[in-house]
């Protein structure tokens, strides 16, 4: 292998000192911690998993963890919760998990989330100003965790062309547009993109987002090129990303892992987010 690893794990590691640190000073201010409230209806499994991380990582960095878990629940009951915590005076950031279940309207639920508390960057004002590049709005974790490495490792994004492979609304979007704001130019591929292969190995800085194993070749990727694998699939029980990592490291100049790449920088830019939410609550 040739490549450098983007170490996730590493840097998330480092990233929680600061937190941590930063987390201390304003709760000292505010006279009590950063709290983060997660609400969770059902018991998916992936859902449930998640959430265990969560509190783990609220735990090392000493935010307050609150979940609010609904066994089963109509829809006016979780658009009650979520209003409620958007109002309450102690709860910093929101986290509504996904999957909701059937019957319950994501879309109706973020409407009653206040932006300002919304930890997770799903809300059409976060989006938005995300989009304009505007007045600091809260970020989707995962791909500004993303950018968080490259940046970590010295990467040079101005002036490079990035292609980033997804268009998710969560990783793919957000992904391209922070990338975009840091004077990259951006090409932004999808299922319906012809010669996928070609885009790719015109890139610099190579984003995965799809959910599809593999898919990125070790064929596929420039010389010196730095890949960012956003992918999560199970293949005969191991955990792989989109990219062909063994293919890819021969070529690329930096890689993430997986897993250890973005994964681990993806609660760590949460808590980035809840404490950003608390400071700008705080004034």
């Amino acid at each position: 292998m040739r490549a450098q690893l983007l170490d996730g794990k590493a840097t998330a590691a480092q990233m929680r000192t600061e937190t941590a640190e930063q987390v201390a000073a304003l709760a000292s201010a505010l006279g009590r911690p950063p709290a983060l409230a997660v609400v969770r209806v059902g018991d998916d499994a992936a859902s449930v998993s998640y959430a265990r991380m969560i509190e783990r990582t609220c735990g090392q960095v000493g935010v307050t963890f609150l979940p609010h878990l609904l066994a089963t629940a109509e829809e006016m009951g979780v658009l009650d919760l979520v209003g409620s915590l958007s109002a309450s005076d102690t709860i910093d950031g929101i986290m509504v998990q996904e999957p909701l279940p059937a019957g319950i309207s994501r879309d109706r639920v973020i409407e009653v989330l206040t932006p300002a508390k919304d930890v997770d960057g799903v809300h059409p004002l976060n989006a938005g100003l995300l989009l304009q590049d505007a007045g600091g709005p809260l970020v989707p974790a995962t791909p500004a965790g993303g950018v968080e490495l490259l940046e970590r490792y010295g990467i040079p994004i101005r002036g490079k062309h990035a292609v980033v492979v997804g268009r998710s609304n969560v990783v793919g979007r957000p992904m391209a547009l922070l990338l975009l704001h840091r004077h990259a130019t951006v090409t932004v591929c999808h299922s319906r993109t012809v010669d996928l292969a070609e885009h790719c190995r015109r890139a610099d800085i190579l984003v995965a987002a799809t959910g599809r194993p593999g898919l990125i070749r070790g064929d596929m990727v420039a010389e010196g090129a730095a890949v960012v694998d956003f992918g999560v699939n199970f293949v005969e029980g191991k955990m792989v990303g989109d990219v062909d990592f063994a293919g890819a490291a021969e070529r690329a100049g930096w890689i993430t892992p997986v897993p250890g790449g973005t994964g681990p920088m993806t609660n760590q830019m949460l808590m980035r987010n809840v404490l950003q939410a608390a400071q700008k609550r705080a004034g």
